[in-house]
């Protein structure tokens, strides 16, 4: 027995311990919960501003509306007045507060100022409000798809408003009063207030300025050819930092299309980031860069810049005939070197080049500037691209990746590859974000980061050169500004369905940079099915143009004397 009454005596004293000690602190909390009542204090959202703190996401003053079930007195009566108010149905805000089943509902959100001041002369017992944030977006449309959007309760659902949410959302505070047990305050009840931190400030790399230039000159390209959708990036060669971003069709950020989920899914889609396509003969820029460098470094199976490539139209690798778009006939594609082949967008000589170096070397190029992988921007959703194994492929696969088919990639990929091939050999961790001002002001830079150098400062200069003659002088002549040494290169490339040819698709593109010899922008136009004429040259290089002008003219650049 007493052995029995000892064991009895150490279990009540272990549960004594456990509920005192392990057990305390989560039933004080508990108790407090239950004793008191918390009105949330909504923190401010963040701005989002561009790289010279133009504010690009910022906030208007709104309310929260709570109800507090139990601490209603007349059910039927406040039911009336606040459906009223917030246009809700009176029925089911009647049975809400019926209901009993939780402490408190949320009534109603992004309430306007005008709206609560009708409601304070009420004076309605188990009603309560807090200040609110409703996001306001300045531009309307102007870079939807990479802002995003948030959802009613202020969390980043799309964008950069997802991707930096955390920084963004700072953290909500709180007024805490003590109540009775079924939750009305008691007369008197000592109120304690928890100051919300407001969320800090993200500058982007993005220039205002150039991102409505964008979108004014890609809008009118995407009306025109009556595409199906066309899109833009602009970013500066020498760190990657993105200056523009742009993708038609769009919608505006101050009215997202909510109830309509397939146009919503379809026009915030970040194309230039989540989706691929095949690149056709701009992709000709990084074949070009890795025989320039390869043939730099001794390699002899790398051709010179004097070389004369055979001028025939066709070539026939494994027993497939591939051929050039030109038919030859007007004599260009004759004893073409590099910078001719270049000019032309000749087919077979970048079949040439990709057979030469085989496809180990090859390969390593292509993984050097980043292709079969995500470039690391700061945005969620990026595509991989499409890169065929490099166990898996065939001579006839690697002929065609040289002139940019049986391989698939993403605008920022293709962009970030051509920046880094023609700033002299740097490729850089893009990104969208510049700078996170906190709320005391302090200012945390995010600085460029090297991720590789693909090629020599030597190899990049020859290539720039060669693409301002594409410019000047090739089939990216529409893109040329007098005055300026811009360079550049035209891309058609046929769309694929159910892996047939698509008849009639096109995607034309043109990337181009300035001034070539020490290239500031970069910009990649892609425009997808355009009706009529549809090649690059012709649809997508005057949209280079006319950015690289809108840009000549905002930032005061003067020509060359």
């Amino acid at each position: 027995m007493g052995l029995a009454i000892a064991f009895i005596f150490c279990i009540i004293l272990g549960r004594l311990f456990y509920v005192q000690v392990v057990w305390g602190k989560e039933l004080t909390q508990k108790a407090t919960d239950q004793w008191n009542r918390e009105i949330p204090v909504i923190a401010s959202r963040g701005v989002i501003s561009d790289r010279n703190g133009e504010i690009l996401a910022g906030n208007k003053t709104s309310y929260s509306v709570f109800l507090r079930p139990n601490a209603v007195e007349n059910a039927e009566y406040t039911a009336t007045i606040l459906s009223g108010l917030f246009e809700l149905d009176p029925q089911v805000v009647l049975e809400k507060i019926k209901s009993g089943k939780v402490s408190e509902i949320t009534l109603a959100r992004q309430v306007s100022k005008e709206s609560v001041e009708k409601l304070v002369p009420y004076d309605l017992p188990g009603v309560y409000y807090s200040r609110d944030n409703t996001r306001q977006y300045t531009y309307n449309e102007a870079l939807c798809q990479v802002l995003g959007f948030t959802a009613n309760d202020g969390t980043g659902l799309s964008g950069v408003e997802k991707y930096y949410n955390e920084i963004l959302s700072g953290t909500n505070g709180e007024i805490m009063y003590s109540t009775d047990i079924v939750g009305i305050e008691t007369e008197k009840s000592v109120v304690i207030y928890s100051e919300a931190k407001d969320g800090d400030e993200l500058r982007l790399t993005i220039d205002i300025d150039i991102q409505l230039a964008v979108e004014e000159a890609l809008k009118r390209a995407y009306v025109s050819s009556n595409a199906k959708a066309a899109s833009c990036v602009v970013l500066n060669p020498q760190n990657f930092e993105i200056l523009a971003m742009a993708n038609f069709p769009s919608y505006d950020l101050n009215n997202v299309p909510r109830d309509d989920k397939d146009t919503l899914n379809a026009q915030s889609r970040n194309s230039v980031v989540c989706d691929i396509y095949e690149p056709g003969s701009t992709f000709k820029v990084v074949t070009a860069a890795a025989n320039i460098e390869e043939y730099l470094r001794g390699n002899k199976k790398a051709f010179s810049n004097s070389y004369i490539f055979n001028s025939s139209r066709t070539r026939t690798v494994d027993g497939t005939k591939i051929k050039c778009w030109s038919d030859h006939s007007n004599g260009k594609h004759s004893n073409q070197t590099l910078a001719e082949a270049l000019n032309n967008s000749c087919n077979p000589c970048f079949t040439d080049m990709a057979l030469s170096l085989g496809t180990e070397t090859f390969y390593n190029y292509l993984t050097s500037f980043g292709f079969g992988n995500v470039t690391g921007l700061d945005f969620n959703g990026e595509a991989l691209g499409m890169l065929v194994p490099q166990l898996l492929v065939r001579d006839c696969d690697l002929a065609r990746i040289g002139f940019g088919q049986t391989v698939a990639v993403t605008g920022i990929q293709l962009a970030c590859a051509v920046a880094a091939s023609v700033n002299g050999g740097y490729y850089y961790l893009p990104r969208l974000l510049k700078s996170v001002v906190t709320s005391d002001g302090k200012v945390e830079s995010n600085k460029p980061v090297v991720l590789n150098r693909p090629i020599s400062s030597e190899a990049s200069s020859i290539l720039a050169a060669m693409l301002e003659g594409v410019v000047s002088e090739g089939s990216g002549s529409k893109a040329y500004i007098e005055g300026y040494k811009v360079g550049g290169k035209t891309g058609t490339a046929q769309k694929y369905e159910d892996g047939h040819v698509a008849v009639g698709k096109y995607v034309s593109s043109f990337c181009g940079f300035f001034p070539a010899d020490n290239p500031q922008y970069l910009a990649l136009i892609i425009v997808d099915e355009p009706e009529g004429v549809y090649y690059g040259s012709t649809v997508a290089a005057p949209v280079a143009k006319e950015i690289f002008s809108d840009i000549i003219g905002i930032k005061n650049i003067q020509p060359y004397a």
